[in-house]
């Protein structure tokens, strides 16, 4: 608790130089040096504590205080957002947990939840497109950080921004020990805010006194003939004193939606490390890519569950009887699994294999084009499952008939065309075999 209150108030002193000082041409890092050491520090409590009771809570709270980086963005208000979406994402496993068990967990994580929601309005009211300086009098911001850390400032400097009295931001998370009836206010924003929202009100009056005249307002309009419509008469467009619209200020101005930019490829993102991370009772492993040779290996335990996600090119072996592995958005996987309790589930993946060594009781295909199952001797009995897959083959053990361990192992295509007949008024199906 005590190092969430600190962050609030170095992000504070950062506000308030902002307010007394020039925008630097290189910010010194001296500025942020308060803020982030008190930020790692709650990132620290965390990893420190996994095997806490509490450490759900501890991960709302790292992963919200990441929120206060707003002051370095072009949009503070998403970002703060963002930021808010991840502390949800341990947030709402607590609200779910203890819903019928104690309320007062409830009624923490709704607190934290409220203040970065009004971290993020106060963000979009005074700060919409990034942080503001005093460039017409301001001093150095280094002179002004040694001002307010010692508490010295210039009688001008400190009155103008309390005549301001901006809404401060909100106080630090309140944790269930923690009392923050003391946390000192927000600072106010800069005075060039303030500034241009009073000087336009004038301009609105005006704007609205002339709505309020209703049907009269267009009573001064004379309607334009069509001898003068330049999209009639291309040749009046040569002589027109009005300069002739661009492209792009026709589609700015247009009253139409704007279309939605098209997906970026999976060659121009930026490629992301591969991660492999056990998450309480989950592993997680994704973005590995192209690894040859070299074994992507995990040592699963019965209550424990796998989730792989964007491997390309990679080997994966399972170690142990896990509960369940789920795929998805994978090129070229290839997974060895001894043993499973539950399901292996593969969604939108090309050219998958698998290996069972032990025994697995179902494998489901959905949108899986091209896959290798191969199954041994112990998991004969294993249900596959296909939806929307192409070019799916079993390939198993050869029997004793077969010449047993020394025969060569059989492989079988999974059928994909079906037939459907309507009889008696029920559709009746059956595949469609092919013989030659």
């Amino acid at each position: 608790a005590k190092a969430v209150q600190q962050a609030f108030e170095a992000e504070r002193t950062y506000l308030l130089v902002t307010t007394k000082a020039k925008k630097p041409d290189t910010q010194p890092p001296e500025l942020m040096t308060e803020l982030h050491r008190y930020m790692s520090t709650v990132d620290e409590l965390r990893m420190s504590n996994r095997p806490a009771p509490l450490f759900t809570h501890l991960s709302a709270v790292a992963e919200g205080i990441v929120g206060l980086g707003w002051i370095g963005e072009k949009r503070p208000a998403d970002f703060v957002t963002e930021a808010l979406g991840g502390a949800q994402y341990y947030g709402n496993k607590i609200l779910k947990e203890y819903r019928d068990k104690d309320k007062s967990h409830i009624d923490y994580i709704n607190a934290y939840y409220k203040i970065f929601r009004s971290l993020t309005a106060y963000v979009k009211q005074f700060f919409a497109t990034g942080i503001t300086w005093n460039q017409k009098d301001g001093v150095d911001c280094l002179d002004a950080l040694k001002q307010i850390q010692s508490g010295a400032a210039t009688p001008k400097a400190s009155a103008q921004p309390l005549a301001l009295g901006g809404p401060p931001p909100p106080p630090p998370p309140p944790l269930p020990t923690f009392d923050d009836n003391g946390v000192p206010s927000a600072p106010p924003p800069p005075p060039s805010a303030a500034a241009s929202g009073s000087s336009g009100g004038g301009d609105m009056t005006a704007v609205f006194a002339s709505l309020n005249q209703g049907s009269a307002v267009t009573s001064s309009l004379r309607k334009v003939d069509k001898s003068e419509m330049t999209h009639k008469n291309p040749s009046l467009r040569s002589t027109s004193t009005v300069p002739e619209r661009t492209s792009s200020q026709s589609y700015s101005t247009s009253r139409g939606k704007s279309p939605l930019p098209n997906k970026k490829p999976d060659s121009m993102r930026t490629k992301k490390p591969g991660k492999k991370e056990l998450d309480g009772n989950k592993w997680i492993l994704e973005n590995f890519d192209n690894t040859g040779n070299e074994l992507v290996e995990i040592h699963a335990e019965v209550n424990q569950s796998i989730l792989i996600s964007r491997c390309n090119k990679t080997v994966i072996k399972v170690h142990g009887k896990g509960n369940a592995i789920s795929i998805d958005n994978c090129n070229s996987l290839s997974i060895l699994v001894e043993s499973l309790v539950s399901a292996l589930d593969v969604i939108k993946c090309q050219k998958f294999a698998v290996q069972v060594d032990g025994f697995v009781p179902t494998v489901l295909l959905d949108q899986v084009d091209g896959a290798q199952i191969y199954l041994g001797s112990e998991s004969l009995g294993t249900e596959v499952l296909t939806s929307k897959s192409s070019g799916v083959n079993m390939v198993v053990p050869p029997g004793d008939d077969e010449g047993g361990d020394e025969g060569d192992s059989k492989e079988m295509p999974v059928p994909e065309q079906i037939r459907s007949v309507v009889k008696d008024g029920k559709v009746v199906s059956e595949l469609v075999e092919h013989c030659g």
